[in-house]
């Protein structure tokens, strides 16, 4: 097999003008042409950016599409974008390899941009993705912190690029069934959510000494935007995830799947307080994001409650997503759901010892029939994780030719990402939080709004000022 072609650009400061100018020009392109430039019969070329766990997952989804071809893989750590590389030729597709993703942008042979780094890269690839006149499919969580979100549409709306947000259980047949029963009152009025995330994956993941990074990563290029700090293992590739710089942890890894399946059946526009305690109880390693958390929201007329624990497991099954309603309960994950009915019992007959009988003027029971199910039970375990992941990139590549919206759209998952890092600050902070979705801010929390945005590490502070000046 012939090595792969490692591109590398060559951008002096002058170059970089020129590329966010260029890509200015590529992004006022009007969407109508794009659409009729791209044919109905044309393959549409796909960049991959970030090859890890789940950039494998949608090299292989999006390659088992014919209507796709490969055509550029980008990694800072260069042994996974060759390997990237190989794994495309196997299915025929000849991609250029890239270490840096700018160099990737630059290739008119790339009409869809697949975002699949750590989430410290998500808004800020995701924009320049969209200057450079390119649509993108970006992992979840959309941001890091609270005003990308804002950053990402201003971007995404003046290119007119489409964006999808990979909450692939969007796209499960079972999801827009049970989305459809609880709309329909299947289950009563939802007056409670229960989320759960749990593992045990105690006492972690070790306290490796700082150190070189491994020979073919590109680490300054790594952290990005991101604080400068020395290498550690534990920092860099799989584990970014329980560091702050880099992720939320797992209320941003799984609880953001939950909770856009909750926004996307009664909506998160609602949220108005929203309180967590937790911390890094048990692990005994270097990460800092909390082993332990415990958060409530509050959405008018219906609260929805998220435990997390990474070192207790329990009792295995069951579901991590609960839907509880007057009439029953509607517990779903990847695989399928099931509605529970509540029994239709009157209210006094359930009071303890009523029925051996209350002191003098105290509840009675009530002559009653056997209690019948206040709604049917329905079982539907035809989910398919693998489905939901080819079905959500056929949904991105319908509208990159179609210009249409999303499944996963750009507004539900900023609100998605809002609940996720203000569950994360009040835990952080001590305290519950009232936000103000209309002014996107926290209501008389100085601190706390101080904390909603955070500041690009040089020279990327620069790229983004350049975006949002457009």
């Amino acid at each position: 097999m012939p090595e792969p072609l490692i591109v590398q650009p060559q951008r002096n400061g002058a170059d970089r003008r020129s590329f966010l100018q260029s890509a200015a020009v590529i992004s006022a392109f009007p969407a109508s042409s794009y659409a009729r430039v791209l044919g109905a019969n044309d393959r549409i070329g796909i960049g991959l950016i970030g090859f890890g766990l789940i950039g494998r997952t949608h090299l292989k989804t999006f390659q088992a599409i014919p209507t796709t071809n490969i055509v550029a893989i980008a990694d800072c750590y260069r042994p996974r974008a060759e390997e990237g590389a190989a794994e495309a030729k196997t299915a025929g597709a000849t991609p250029t390899v890239h270490t840096d993703f700018r160099s990737l942008l630059d290739q008119k042979a790339v009409d869809g941009v697949i975002v699949a780094t750590p989430d410290h890269w998500h808004a800020l690839m995701t924009m320049l993705a969209c200057a450079a006149g390119k649509d993108v499919y970006v992992e979840k969580p959309l941001t890091l912190f609270v005003k990308e979100g804002d950053w990402i549409q201003q971007v995404a709306q003046r290119t007119k690029r489409v964006v999808q947000v990979g909450t692939q259980q969007r796209s499960g047949p079972h999801y827009s069934r049970a989305r459809d029963l609880i709309r329909q009152g299947q289950i009563g009025t939802v007056s409670s959510v229960r989320m759960t995330a749990i593992r045990n994956v105690s006492p972690g993941f070790g306290r490796p000494a700082d150190g070189n990074p491994p020979p073919g990563l590109d680490y300054d290029r790594w952290l990005g935007p991101a604080p400068s700090r020395p290498y550690n293992p534990n920092r860099g590739l799989y584990h970014f995830r329980w560091f702050w710089d880099y992720s939320g942890g797992q209320m941003t890894n799984l609880g953001a799947h939950h909770l856009d399946i909750i926004d996307w059946i009664l909506g998160l526009g609602t949220l108005s307080t929203v309180a967590s305690v937790g911390g890094r109880f048990v692990l005994t390693d270097n990460g800092e994001t909390p082993d332990t958390q415990d958060a409530i929201f509050h959405c008018g007329s219906y609260t929805i409650s998220f435990t997390m624990r990474e070192a207790s497991l329990g009792e295995a099954g069951g579901f991590g997503l609960t839907f509880h309603g007057h009439r029953g309960s509607l517990g779903i994950h990847r695989r399928g759901f099931k509605i529970t009915p509540d029994l239709d019992m009157p209210p006094s007959n359930q009071i303890p010892g009523v029925k051996s009988g209350h002191p003098a003027g105290g509840p009675v029971a009530v002559e009653h029939p056997e209690a019948k199910p206040r709604t049917a039970a329905i079982s539907d375990m035809s989910g398919d994780p693998v489905a939901q992941y080819t079905g959500h990139a056929k949904n991105f590549l319908d509208c990159i030719r179609s210009r249409a919206t999303p499944i996963s759209d750009l507004a539900s998952a900023q609100r998605t990402a809002v609940a996720c890092h203000l569950a994360n600050l009040a835990l952080r902070l001590g305290r519950s939080l009232r936000w103000d979705a209309s002014r996107q801010a926290v209501v008389n929390d100085a601190e706390a709004n101080a904390a909603l945005s955070r500041p690009y590490r040089a020279p990327w502070d620069k790229e983004l000022d350049a975006l949002l000046k457009g």
